[in-house]
């Protein structure tokens, strides 16, 4: 491609984004308007998407700054409920932290911690039903401790050892729990888009009563799939709820290479004519509320709905990145919205319903439940110590019934690794 310049017209430019702050930076998010609770009221589940185009520009929201739970999105959740969300959240933070020091201490390739991200996706599954299909990407393990999968299954999957239900063909982290209503994790971004939107036209065209639930993350907005996803959800009126968990990150790319330079996420409902809500990803209550609202909404026929989580992801992509090479160190904590489990604490503590105390009795307690299982999964072996399964096993649960020459190949294979290493070799 030549150069062509006209004399009469200013050169053009490129805008490449840059984000705010890099090392060495003073983070100062003062630019962030964090409206008032109710600043935009509830609408009724059947409005039509056209007439809440506001939603998806402000910040639903519940707990206001005195730790309180106001206005008309309020979920009126008792007591209970709310110290088993926050159960749920101390769980999945101890998971994290644990799994973490796995990754370093050699005992598993690779892993990915949620810390600051925990409200999306444990108060969004307590707002679903146990049957509905989610459809995660790879910050989501909430969803799986929150319906009480095994963490022992998780660790086994993560170790890729012989306990491992997946057989040890998924990368660590990618899950997949068809009866815990846990789609299979994807490490290329966005797949299960369109997937969920498939699984929910197929429940709507059986009249089903089960709606579909999936998450992606802010870059994530900029792969294909997820527009070609809500064009068919616009179409034929899908019952799934579009999730994206706006961490500011993607990788080391901030989400302004996704577009959040020149509209929010949830604005991006507006043109494929669906409801969009923009919601404060660490308000435990406005994220159950924003859930409650879209999947009423989906199970009463009125149609897909896109919910952006406003948030931060507090620590590093995965295992394999160092965010203190591209952001300023202090983020996270000079993040206006808070953290999500600092704030349920401090409202349970406000309204007489829990204590310093029983917080710390429970951070123990769980920090030891989540230690033991790691003692038990680490029985069924961890990277390089063997204890993996049987090679045949990669020939298997490709086809109902193996064809012959997956036959002839799986036999030449062993027939081969008991020439080179001896018939004791799977007794290992």
């Amino acid at each position: 491609m030549g150069q062509h310049q006209k004399e009469n017209l200013a050169p053009l430019h490129l805008h490449v984004p840059e984000p705010k702050f890099r090392p060495g930076d003073k983070a100062d998010f003062s630019d962030i308007v964090v409206p008032e609770v109710d600043s935009i009221a509830r609408p009724d589940e059947h409005v039509a998407p056209a007439d809440i185009h506001a939603l998806a520009y402000g910040l639903v929201r519940v707990l206001d700054d005195g730790h309180a739970a106001t206005g008309s999105w309020n979920p009126g959740l008792s007591a209970d409920t709310l110290r088993l969300m926050l159960r749920k959240m101390l769980t999945l933070r101890a998971f994290d932290d644990r799994m973490f020091r796995a990754q370093r201490q050699g005992k598993t390739s690779f892993y990915m911690k949620s810390f600051g991200e925990e409200a999306t996706s444990v108060a969004t599954t307590m707002a679903l039903h146990r049957d509905d299909m989610c459809f995660p990407s790879y910050r989501q393990q909430g969803i799986l401790i929150t319906r009480d999968y095994p963490l022992v299954d998780m660790m086994n999957q993560i170790y890729s050892n012989r306990g491992d239900r997946l057989k040890g063909r998924q990368l660590p982290i990618m899950y997949s729990a068809k009866d815990y209503g846990f789609f299979s994790i994807s490490g290329n971004l966005t797949t299960q888009y369109p997937q969920a939107v498939g699984w929910a036209m197929a429940s709507a065209s059986r009249a089903d009563t089960r709606i579909a639930a999936v998450w992606c993350g802010d870059g994530s907005t900029a792969e294909g799939d997820f527009h070609s996803a809500l064009t068919f959800a616009a179409v034929y009126n899908a019952p799934v709820i579009f999730q994206v968990v706006n961490n500011q990150w993607a990788i080391s790319s901030f989400s302004g290479f996704a577009g959040s330079e020149r509209t929010t996420f949830a604005a991006k409902a507006i043109g494929y004519g669906i409801a969009g809500l923009r919601v404060d990803g660490n308000d435990v209550l406005a994220v159950y509320a924003a859930m409650q609202w879209a999947a009423n909404r989906a199970r009463t026929n009125n149609g897909p709905t896109l919910i952006e989580y406003f948030t931060y992801r507090g620590e590093g992509h995965s295992t394999s990145d160092d965010p203190n090479a591209y952001r300023a160190a202090e983020e996270y904590a000079l993040w206006p919205l808070g953290d999500p489990v600092d704030r349920l604490k401090a409202h349970l503590i406000s309204t007489g319903e829990w204590s310093d105390e029983q917080h710390e009795a429970l951070v123990s307690s769980l920090s030891d439940e989540v230690k033991a299982k790691q003692k038990e999964a680490e029985q069924n072996g961890i990277l390089g110590h063997g204890l993996h399964h049987p090679f045949e096993t990669m020939f298997e649960d490709v086809f109902e019934e193996m064809p012959a020459h997956l036959k002839e190949q799986c036999a030449q294979m062993l027939e081969e690794q008991r020439a080179k290493f001896g018939p004791e070799w799977e007794a290992r």
